[in-house]
Formats: C-alpha cells, sequence, structure tokens
C-alpha cells in the first residue's frame, strides 16, 4: 500500500526522498544518494535540473570559461577478438579489412594533426591478440621521441585488461611498463554501463563492471590520472545509470585519479545491439544524465559536454546543464564514423559554438593547463538571449 507524508513517499515499508527533500539536500550540498538519483533522473523537470547543475558548476568553476582541448582520435588496429554488440568499428582477425599500423605510420597521423594545432592524441584500438608488450612500448616511446609537444592519452581499460592476458602478465606489470615508457594519462573508454546485467548484454567478453574499476584504481595508484565516460541509451535502466554513477564516485573518494567525466549516447549502425534498440536517445536524456552526473560525482572536477556524439546545438546546451569543458576539437575520429555518426568541427567554429552560448572559450592541454584565452562573446547571441536571466543564468 502506498503511503504519501510530507518529504517523503513510502511503499512497502521503504521510504525515499521526495524531490522537495532532494532539492534541499543540493542546495545544501549533501551527498545524493542513489535513491535520490534515480529520482532526478526521472522526476526532476529538466529545466530545474539544469539550473541545479549549472549552480553546481558555478561553486565548482565561478568564471564564465569554457576549456577544450585541439586533438585528435586515431587508432591504431580496428583487429578485435571481443565482439561487442553496440561496435560497428572492430573487425575479427584475419578479415579482408582488417588492419594494424605500425608506430612509424601512427606517426604520420600524429604529425597531421600536430600540424593542425592538436596538444594532444587519444589513441585507442581494438583487442589485437597478435600484438605483444614491445608493440605497445615501441609506440609510445616512437610518439614520444618524435612529438613532445603532443600528450598521449592512450589505451582504455579493456585494452590494458586484453594485453595483460595475451602476454600472460598482470595488470599491473601493463601498467608500470607504460609508465616507464612515459605514460602518464589513459581514458576512460570501455565502461559502457558500469552494471553487470548491462555488460552481459552488450559487452559480455569486456570485463565486469569490477574489471574495469580496477584497472583504473591500479592505474591511480601508479600515478596516472584517467578519464571515465559512459555510453547510454541502450539497454540500461535509470537504476543502472545511477549505479554506474555510484560505481565512479566511490572508487573517486579511495583514489582521487579521475579529473573528468564524459557521458554520449549509443549511435546505430550496422551492429548487433541497434536491431534491439531501433531508436537512438534524444537531446532530453542526454542533458538529463550530464545534469545528474554534475549532481551526484561531487568528487570528479569536470564534467564534458559533447558537441560530437549529441551534435553542435545540443553540445551547446550542454554548457547550460553543468558541463565545464567541451571536449576536444577530433581532428580524426573513427569508431562512430563506421557507425555511420560523421560530426566535424575546427578550432575556430568550437570557439564560435562557445562564444555564442555565452561563455568564454579557453584552449587547454590534456591536464588542463590554459593554452590560450579566447575573447568572450562580443554581443549576446540570440541563443544565449534566451538562457539570459532565465533557469540557466549564472546565479
Amino acid at each position: 500500500m502506498l503511503s504519501v507524508s510530507r518529504g517523503s513517499s513510502c511503499f512497502a515499508g521503504r521510504c525515499v526522498s521526495s524531490l522537495e527533500l532532494v532539492a534541499g539536500k543540493i542546495a545544501s550540498r549533501q551527498r545524493l544518494t542513489q535513491d535520490d538519483g534515480v529520482l532526478l533522473l526521472r522526476s526532476a523537470g529538466l529545466n530545474q535540473l539544469g539550473a541545479w547543475a549549472q549552480a553546481e558548476r558555478y561553486r565548482r568553476f565561478p568564471e564564465k570559461q569554457v576549456t577544450f582541448v585541439v586533438d585528435s582520435n586515431p587508432n591504431y588496429t580496428n583487429v578485435c577478438d571481443t565482439d561487442c554488440t553496440f561496435c560497428a568499428f572492430y573487425r575479427r582477425p584475419g578479415e579482408a579489412d582488417a588492419y594494424t599500423l605500425t608506430p612509424e605510420q601512427m606517426g604520420e597521423k600524429v604529425a597531421a594533426a600536430a600540424n593542425r594545432g592538436a596538444t594532444r592524441v587519444l589513441i585507442q584500438g581494438g583487442h589485437n591478440p597478435a600484438l605483444g608488450l614491445d608493440y605497445y612500448l615501441n609506440m609510445i616511446s616512437y610518439l614520444h621521441k618524435e612529438f613532445p609537444q603532443v600528450h598521449l592519452h592512450l589505451f582504455s581499460a579493456p585494452e590494458i585488461r586484453a594485453i595483460a592476458k595475451y602476454i600472460d602478465q598482470s595488470v599491473d606489470f601493463v601498467l608500470k611498463a607504460f609508465w616507464d615508457a612515459g605514460l602518464r594519462t589513459i581514458p576512460g573508454g570501455g565502461a559502457e554501463i558500469l552494471t553487470d546485467k548491462v555488460r552481459r548484454t552488450i559487452s559480455v567478453k569486456k570485463g565486469t563492471p569490477d574489471e574495469w574499476l580496477d584497472v583504473h584504481r591500479q592505474a591511480h595508484k601508479i600515478g596516472y590520472t584517467t578519464t571515465a565516460t559512459m555510453m547510454f541509451g541502450h539497454v540500461e535502466t535509470d537504476h543502472d545509470v545511477v549505479e554506474h554513477l555510484d560505481r565512479l564516485r566511490t572508487l573517486q573518494d579511495e583514489t582521487r585519479g579521475f579529473f573528468a567525466f564524459i557521458p554520449w549516447s549509443f549511435k546505430l549502425g550496422d551492429t548487433p545491439l541497434s536491431a534491439t534498440v531501433k531508436k537512438e536517445a534524444g537531446a532530453g536524456r542526454y542533458l538529463r544524465i550530464l545534469a545528474l552526473a554534475r549532481l551526484y560525482l561531487d568528487n570528479v572536477p569536470h564534467i564534458q559536454g559533447s558537441w560530437f556524439s549529441e551534435g553542435k546545438k545540443t553540445g551547446q546546451l550542454s554548457l547550460h546543464f553543468g558541463a565545464d569543458d567541451f571536449g576536444g576539437t577530433l581532428i580524426e575520429e573513427n569508431v562512430l564514423a563506421n557507425a555511420q555518426w560523421e560530426n566535424r568541427t575546427t578550432t575556430p567554429e568550437v570557439v564560435r559554438i562557445i562564444q555564442d552560448a555565452g561563455f568564454v572559450p579557453v584552449e587547454r592541454t590534456s591536464t588542463y593547463e590554459q593554452v590560450k584565452v579566447y575573447p568572450g562573446p562580443a554581443v549576446a547571441s540570440e541563443f544565449n538571449q534566451n538562457f539570459a536571466g532565465g533557469a540557466y543564468a549564472r546565479p
């Protein structure tokens, strides 16, 4: 029997927070529970959720600055034996269009990006059983030597686990070898949704949530800083989304090694999962999850909005829903391109998008050192005027 009292709702003797109580916790900056997170995701008005997230963003970053990095995301191999149901990029070993690039060939891609102003490359690839540890060490060493001005942000947690398995060594052994070769930061790819139920459905060979988290835990203990991601919009529930955020927050309490969180939505393509999902998540779902992340991840500094995965207008809106960072310019990107999702930009366009949203663009390095501060918006754009004085205005 459902009973309702002021500030709470109870069912079968179990009470969960009401929006009124959760709003009070947000105002006093108390830590949210998983029940609070689910309630916000399901029941909070989108505008109100965005306003709460934006207020928290300004508490952490009072200046009206939005950062971005000039970068590229080339891939060294598309060979993979992990068979994720959502991936259109990978090829099985031996397929006609499978490829693996040498360090020198990767150097050509990094050189092309550096010539266009890139200060970072984010390099990932498939789980290729034919590659030994020396391949990865040679790549790190070669790229460091040839491009000392470009930060290397390499190899996701599932890749690192796969490499350790192929060479019959521990994850710690691989991470320390990469550290000794000069690697310092690791991207947060491969998280998808950090619940056992979802991973058994979409990426059963990719490892459990605990295994993904443990790679980052070990990396943080060595000295790496890393990002964390979420790919939603497929088979997950609201509870799965909040459990994912809670697992990240718990590890961050322990290690303080995550410097940014980046959510994006699943893209339909020629994949088995597309036959099940059929419809992509919309802008509202993205903005709702982004705003919740700003409120829930109270110990992760940066929340990254995405012009790339969600489109430029939705990416622009993300800057009013708690995001303080606009990600990278992605001079090269292949994974989503294989799912027929093509979206390109340039540094001048990123600067203009940020300015038109009413913010000051700041080019940064991969580790958030400022490279260049651009002028703020000369005049209030039509986009920004819609927000001025409204729910998303700076408090």
